[in-house]
């Protein structure tokens, strides 16, 4: 069977691109917006389409790919979204976390918001396709740089993002807040768009 790619995100996606989002970065977020069934239910809550790259196989959801932009990210919620999950007590505590670790987004750089594979399809080349389609998205709104994070316990993310040419720009230590989120550094990484990414 072939994948194939396609920009957004259809409505009958949402709850399986939240379980695979919550797969990929639970073991980062967990702390501040589990248990599963919540953090689940948040995210297909919250979950925006159009800011969203899918990687379907014979009907199946197997890839997800998501960006930032002056209009919004593929999983940024809303105080109000959080409390319709976790109650406004909740709520506001995850909101203070969740805005430590939040990063801008700038005129200089295309912002990746995050790249799953399904467990079951890695190491197929999936993730890569997703990375060369964000790239292709960034060219086509006139960005020449992607920039992406990592965190420093995600080797096998930062390996795929080497080979594809990204560099480290510069390391962020989280300090205290690294109790919080189970990690102690994020990478942030860079790669010039190619003529190629289209």
């Amino acid at each position: 069977m072939t994948v194939s790619l396609h920009r957004g995100l259809p409505g009958h996606h949402r709850a399986a691109a939240a379980a695979l989002y919550w797969q990929a970065f639970g073991g980062k977020l967990g702390r501040v917006l589990g248990p599963d069934a919540r953090a689940e239910a948040y995210l297909a809550r919250v979950i925006d389409p159009h800011h969203a790259i899918h990687a379907e196989e014979n009907g199946k959801l197997v890839g997800l790919a998501g960006f930032k932009s002056p209009s919004g990210a593929l999983a940024d919620g809303s105080l109000r979204d959080l409390a319709a999950c976790y109650g406004w007590i909740g709520a506001g505590w995850r909101m203070a976390l969740m805005m430590a670790l939040m990063r801008e987004v700038d005129n200089h750089h295309f912002l990746i918001d995050g790249i799953c594979v399904a467990p079951d399809c890695r190491g197929r080349g999936i993730g890569a396709a997703l990375v060369t389609a964000l790239c292709s998205e960034a060219q086509s709104r006139g960005y020449e740089m992607v920039r992406l994070e990592v965190i420093d316990t995600n080797l096998r993310a930062r390996a795929l993002y080497e080979r594809l040419g990204f560099q480290v720009l510069r390391r962020e230590k989280l300090g205290f807040l690294q109790h919080a989120f189970g990690f102690s550094e994020a990478i942030a990484m860079v790669r010039a768009i190619n003529k190629g990414d289209r």
